[in-house]
């Protein structure tokens, strides 16, 4: 969905979404986002890719991912979202889903997808292990663990969500046993999974409920990850204090 503000769309520009995040540079890559996990798969990509971008800040509320400029481009009112001045046709192109857009940008780019189609699909099905499964059920071990949901009573929502955690941190474990990423060559899957690990230990404070850090593969796998100067440039874009 991209909405237009006029019929005939010669730049970023001319954009529904612009009126409220006009680019400065409408001739690059314009990514919408807040530095959640979702929303650092993205700039982590970019940096990884070099793809020059700008990054506009959108927020978790009535005056961000609500708005009618932003639901012009992602209807499910989302981050992280991007338009490409340069998509299909030449047309500046919107998308959303975070993992769309990595499958996007490793399309585009020609990077970090595998190199042969047995190699994409084995990273495809890695990315909707995550999108699928790793990153809602992460989300919610947070709501019931760190946030609203710790307040209620009943604990079996907040022990669903842990046992079922856990046993995909297994699962994650068991598959970097001899290699340094999840297919054996660094990808968007890596990109995909490590940020929400990042979350569980830093934003939830729930590596000890988990044991995340007890499984020696998954620590080092965070660790080399977070060592890559791209994945340090994309942890905070667009800049954001969550304190």
């Amino acid at each position: 969905m991209l909405d237009k503000t006029t019929n005939a769309v010669t730049s970023v520009n001319d954009l529904m979404i612009a009126k409220r995040w006009p680019a400065k540079n409408p001739d690059i890559l314009q990514l919408y986002s807040l530095p959640t996990p979702n929303g650092q798969k993205i700039s982590i990509m970019l940096e990884e890719i070099g793809i020059e971008y700008e990054a506009h800040k959108v927020l978790l509320n009535d005056e961000g991912v609500t708005t009618p400029e932003f639901l012009s481009l992602n209807p499910n009112n989302k981050i992280p979202a991007i338009v490409d001045p340069n998509g299909p046709d030449n047309m500046p192109f919107g998308l959303f889903e975070s993992g769309a857009i990595l499958v996007y940008l490793a399309e585009k780019s020609g990077q970090f997808y595998g190199e042969t189609e047995a190699e994409r699909l084995e990273t495809l099905q890695w990315l909707m292990f995550q999108m699928g499964g790793f990153g809602p059920m992460s989300g919610q071990l947070g709501f019931f663990f760190a946030f609203a949901g710790k307040e209620i009573e009943d604990k079996r929502p907040l022990d669903r969500y842990v046992t079922e955690v856990k046993r995909m941190l297994n699962v994650i474990d068991k598959q970097l046993d001899g290699r340094d990423w999840l297919t054996g060559k660094y990808s968007i899957a890596d990109m995909a999974i490590v940020p929400w690990l990042n979350c569980i230990e830093q934003f939830y404070g729930a590596d000890e409920i988990t044991g995340l850090r007890g499984h020696k593969n998954v620590s080092a796998y965070m660790d080399r990850f977070n060592a890559r100067p791209a994945v340090q440039k994309g942890l905070n874009v667009p800049a954001h204090s969550w304190g």
